[in-house]
């Protein structure tokens, strides 16, 4: 197994050995900074968050279901384990354990990805199916703005405050720099990444001091007092002091629960986007197990967690990344960055970084959304708007993905139950014959129900179920209570044509229902659509 995977890695691949390594050193360069912002939203230390990226970025980019696909720490993980982290420290002081607030986070890790496993051993992954087009763009616009306003910080100092003027001017000045060699630079030659020159270029300009501009030590001094970039290799950690009281056991499997279904959704969500993008179709539960694995190890060996990055992933997609290597060459070049090479990447500048996430919110946001006003229905761009603006009001990707779902499903029954119609006609014997046409479950039971009167059919009605299909119990209650309905009046009531799948449902139903079909019903299916 571990042979074919091997084999796998390094003879099937859909992008090229330069290209997928150019990518992924660029991708690497990227990858610093927000795992230490991360860091911080999180309450640990940088180099945490550094070896998330390496532990996610490596597992998920060599077993994962989508080459060219970068995971690492991400925001919204940060966000979720970020008050696990502080309740454990309070217990720790109370308790005088040191560190007891990382144990808590390793162990919800841990379980995390424990979760994500199971969900692809049940083969789960396949819901992200079920996701309509008008979430998906509302999920990357929102995500587009929520990174956009992630680099205002950038401008500010620790205390929230905007730069001096000079120094802005700077800053912005570099930003556009960056944008624009990423943007023209192809056209001299494709053979490097723009992306790589933009941030090889800036630096050098700070590196040999023709500007005065915030640099990635910098941001690491201010947060942490010291500009060391540089850690050891982690060792395997055991969150052996930890008191599973009902309590902390509740905080640690709710957050882990958290953890999985934000990953999940945001890696399955960052799959599709790559799918569409490279029209190449990846395996949603192949991804799952690679998540889980990788957040499994990645709590085993002090790390915070992660899952896919979008920024990081069309970053690498840009840049001519495909294949796996990508992927891998990002997560290996950003562990020799960790053991050997803090002081050269801690004068690469933060504008540079800056100005590569506005280009990934140029290509990132569904620039198609201003066209659909008018020429599509308005419950679509209702939804586009709603995950839109939870996504940048809450942060939360994974409650605007679940609510954006939620709207259109409800969307969808509330027009299906519409949708269900009643033909009569008579017979020359004196039957009424009711032809249905739909579905007929929770959602137009109501209506179905309401267009049958005993009092206005004769002595004897059929109901033909050639072109309509029996849905679930809340369809089968309201046969049954039309069935006693015509019995009350002394009228019969036959059902007619009901598919083998209907049947087989009101047989399962036994007692709880009290519908007869008729003894010359034909074996006859309905088309699944």
């Amino acid at each position: 197994m571990l042979a074919h995977m091997f084999f796998k890695l390094f003879s099937k691949r859909n992008g090229t050995w330069r290209d997928d390594t150019l990518s992924g050193l660029t991708v690497a360069l990227a990858l610093v900074p927000e795992a230490i912002a991360f860091s911080f939203i999180a309450g640990v230390d940088p180099i945490v968050g550094l070896w998330s990226a390496v532990f996610l970025g490596l597992i998920t980019s060599s077993i994962g279901g989508r080459p060219g696909m970068i995971s690492g720490a991400t925001g919204a993980i940060a966000v979720v384990v970020a008050k696990v982290v502080q309740l454990g420290n309070e217990a720790g002081a109370e308790t005088g354990i040191d560190d007891l607030g990382l144990q808590y986070l390793f162990a919800t890790i841990m379980i995390a990805g424990g979760i994500q496993a199971l969900v692809a051993i049940l083969r789960l992954g396949r819901l992200i199916r079920l996701v309509p087009h008008p979430v998906m763009m509302g999920f990357v616009n929102g995500l587009a703005i929520v990174i956009l306003i992630s680099q205002f910080a950038s401008f500010k100092t620790v205390d929230g405050q905007w730069l001096e003027s000079n120094q802005l001017i700077v800053m912005a000045g570099l930003a556009l720099l960056t944008m624009v060699i990423i943007q023209y630079f192809p056209k001299i030659t494709k053979a490097i990444p723009s992306i790589l020159v933009a941030i090889i270029a800036v630096g050098l300009i700070s590196f040999f001091n023709l500007v005065d501009t915030k640099t990635v030590s910098d941001v690491l001094l201010e947060g942490t007092g010291s500009a060391d970039l540089s850690g050891s290799f982690p060792l395997r950690v055991w969150p052996g002091d930890i008191v599973w009281d009902k309590t902390t056991t509740l905080l640690i499997l709710g957050t882990a629960v958290t953890v999985a279904t934000v990953g999940l959704i945001e890696s399955l969500m960052t799959l599709q986007l790559i799918d569409d993008m490279t029209e190449t179709r990846g395996r949603g539960n192949q991804e799952c197990f690679a998540q889980g694995t990788a957040n499994f190890l990645s709590g085993l060996f002090g790390g915070m967690g992660g899952c896919a990055m979008i920024g990081q992933s069309l970053i690498n997609i840009k840049s001519g990344g495909r294949g796996r290597i990508s992927g891998v060459v990002a997560a290996l070049a950003l562990a020799a960055f960790i053991l050997f090479g803090g002081p050269v990447i801690g004068q690469i500048p933060i504008a540079a970084l800056v100005g590569v996430m506005f280009m990934v919110v140029i290509g990132t946001f569904e620039w198609a959304t201003f066209q659909t006003f008018g020429k599509v229905p308005h419950t679509d761009i209702f939804v586009i708007v709603a995950v839109t603006l939870i996504t940048v009001l809450l942060h939360n990707l994974a409650l605007a993905v679940i609510i954006g779902v939620i709207i259109s499903a409800l969307v969808f029954a509330w027009k299906s139950a519409h949708h269900v119609r009643l033909f009569p006609h008579d017979t020359e014997d004196g039957v009424r014959i009711y032809s249905l046409q739909g579905v007929l479950y929770f959602g137009s039971v109501r209506e179905f129900s309401e267009r049958l009167i005993p009092a206005n059919d004769p002595d004897e009605i059929i109901i033909d179920f050639k072109d309509a299909r029996v849905a679930d119990y809340s369809s089968l209650e309201i046969l049954t209570a039309i069935t006693r309905r015509y019995r009350r009046a002394g009228k019969t009531l036959h059902l007619r044509h009901l598919s083998i799948e209907c049947q087989k449902m009101i047989t399962a139903a036994g007692s709880l229902v009290d519908i007869e079909v008729a003894e010359d019903d034909p074996h006859y299916s309905v088309a699944l659509i």
